[in-house]
């Protein structure tokens, strides 16, 4: 009896699992056991976009210098928040329909330790405060008010976050009579997600964002979430979202990503089931673009969107690269 009771279960999760991949064609990979490969841990970087170069720069110097991977994903992003002509991260970030720039980041380490804030305004470095939530209370996330107050208590200095060029388009936007929540996509919304695997072999993510240019007062969007816009399972992987927040949230696309990666797919191929899966479950407008990167444990790398355009960021012992990622649509 248990032996016929323990091949009935056998079979059932067996008919799951073969169903599940040849949804996403990967029928033989999908819930495979794990083989890892022997990694010599020379250290990598991934990030979302252009500026992610210059972020991947510093992350690299400080692996390479014995730091570990949550060190090298905050410096990293540190450079873009404080870069003025990247206009959707930190310092230079477009604001909201009401002319304040308000900002969200989060950060995640090998422990499975995270923190984050939301809504914050006048702090330059808000994956700096992020990581001191994670570090100094039994909290996630602060928003608002109370995140800057948390930041301010802990020695950060208030910026004036709203550079000229910024000031200037949010007039100009303001003149148009465009309404308040405009379609993001990749033109306004280039948030820089970064992950990265140290020497050690441990893997950490930093996401950092001013948000969706002119978006409504209060919005917060994907980047802050933990298991949306970054997840981090150091057994695993991890995975980090650019684009449309409100989509990556609806689907909790890094976390899904890193789910996906548990069960046998490969960095490449989960990134392009949870684009696949956000095409089932979600609406897709004309000027939707979402961008996903991922990394395992043994340095595999993905990356993959929605649309054509997107571009990732890799660091390594070979050197620096930007590429483009592949994409299941083109625009329309």
């Amino acid at each position: 009896m248990n032996n016929r009771r323990t091949f009935l279960i056998q079979a059932f999760f067996g008919a799951m699992a073969s169903g599940l991949g040849c949804r996403y064609g990967y029928a033989t990979q999908v819930f495979a056991k794990s083989n890892p490969l022997p990694v010599n841990y020379e250290g990598l970087v991934l990030s979302t976009w252009h500026h992610g170069l210059a972020a991947n720069e510093a992350a690299w110097n400080i692996l390479q210098n014995g730091g570990n991977a949550v060190d090298a994903c905050e410096k990293g992003v540190n450079v873009s928040e404080a870069d003025p002509a990247v206009s959707s991260v930190g310092y230079g970030g477009l604001p909201d329909a009401s002319g304040n720039v308000t900002l969200d980041a989060c950060i995640m380490d090998s422990n499975g330790n995270a923190g984050s804030v939301a809504c914050l305004e006048h702090i330059m470095h808000p994956v700096s405060v992020a990581r001191l939530v994670m570090q100094k209370t039994p909290h996630v996330m602060l928003t608002g008010a109370g995140a800057l107050k948390f930041a301010l208590d802990h020695g950060f200095e208030k910026t004036n976050l709203l550079t000229p060029e910024a000031k200037e388009a949010w007039n100009n936007w303001k003149k148009s009579g465009a309404r308040y929540a405009p379609a993001a996509n990749w033109e306004n919304h280039d948030t820089i997600g970064l992950i990265a695997l140290d020497h050690q072999g441990n893997i950490a993510g930093a996401c950092t964002t001013s948000g969706m240019a002119f978006k409504h007062p209060g919005r917060v969007g994907d980047s802050p979430i933990i298991g949306a816009g970054l997840f981090v399972d150091n057994k695993v992987g991890a995975a980090t979202a650019t684009g449309e927040g409100e989509v990556v949230m609806k689907t909790l696309g890094s976390f899904l990503i890193v789910e996906f990666m548990r069960n046998g797919m490969s960095p490449q191929q989960a990134c392009e089931a949870a684009i696949q899966r956000l095409t089932e479950t979600t609406h897709i407008h004309k000027s939707m673009q979402i961008g996903y990167i991922a990394i395992n444990k043994e340095g595999q790398t993905g990356a993959y969107a929605l649309r054509s355009g997107f571009q990732y960021a890799v660091r390594s012992a070979t050197g620096s690269q930007l590429l483009d990622a592949a994409s299941l649509l083109g625009w329309e």
